[in-house]
């Protein structure tokens, strides 16, 4: 997760964390199911309003690192220097995310989401909400120039990149080659792709 500055920030981040973490111990251990938000607020002792304050669902406690996940995304576009390519930018986020998502650590944590029809509703709607902040980005750079339906487009292309990859055999080589068919269907989109939207060949 991004790291706070301020000791206010700092305070307020170690908290959620200590839910966070608190939420997915007991999740792992007891069930989904079986833990309730009061549950979690007397594992990580606090309250269930300072819970609620971190943590909009009982969800949201799983997918703990769902804004800085899509914060990446997005300045994956926003924060790349002048004339550096779209495409490939958005592919080394994506890379970075699936090999963090595909590691044996959280490997229990994805049989529990699977296994969760609320947990699996959640992540949808997630990703839906990460492609259109990420299409957002897109259409608002000046340098791309597509239209807001194109910038859509493409972002719902990146973000399934992400899932399936993560459902491959070989996910990093799944994210290469869902990538190939994405810069091509960059560079039909945006006529100065060669310049600002992928990689030279």
């Amino acid at each position: 997760m991004t790291v706070p500055t301020g000791r206010r920030e700092r305070k307020k981040a170690a908290t959620r964390q200590k839910i966070a973490d608190a939420a997915l111990r007991l999740f792992l251990e007891q069930g989904y199911d079986a833990v309730g938000i009061r549950d979690v607020a007397a594992e990580a002792d606090v309250a269930v309003t300072t819970l609620f304050s971190h943590f909009a669902s009982k969800e949201a406690l799983v997918f703990e690192q769902d804004e800085d996940f899509e914060q990446r995304l997005t300045r994956a576009v926003t924060d790349r220097a002048p004339h550096e390519p779209l495409i490939p930018a958005l592919r080394h986020e994506i890379q970075a995310l699936v090999r963090h998502c595909t590691a044996d650590s959280v490997a229990p944590i994805w049989r529990m989401i699977d296994a969760s029809p609320a947990l699996r509703k959640y992540e949808e709607s997630m990703r839906l909400r990460h492609a259109e902040s990420l299409a957002t980005a897109i259409a608002a750079d000046p340098d791309l120039s597509v239209t807001p339906t194109a910038a859509r487009a493409i972002a719902r292309f990146v973000i399934d990149a992400y899932s399936l990859a993560r459902e491959a055999t070989d996910p990093q080589a799944a994210v290469g080659e869902i990538f190939q068919m994405i810069e091509a269907a960059w560079v039909v989109t945006c006529p100065s792709a060669n310049s600002t939207g992928t990689a030279r060949p």
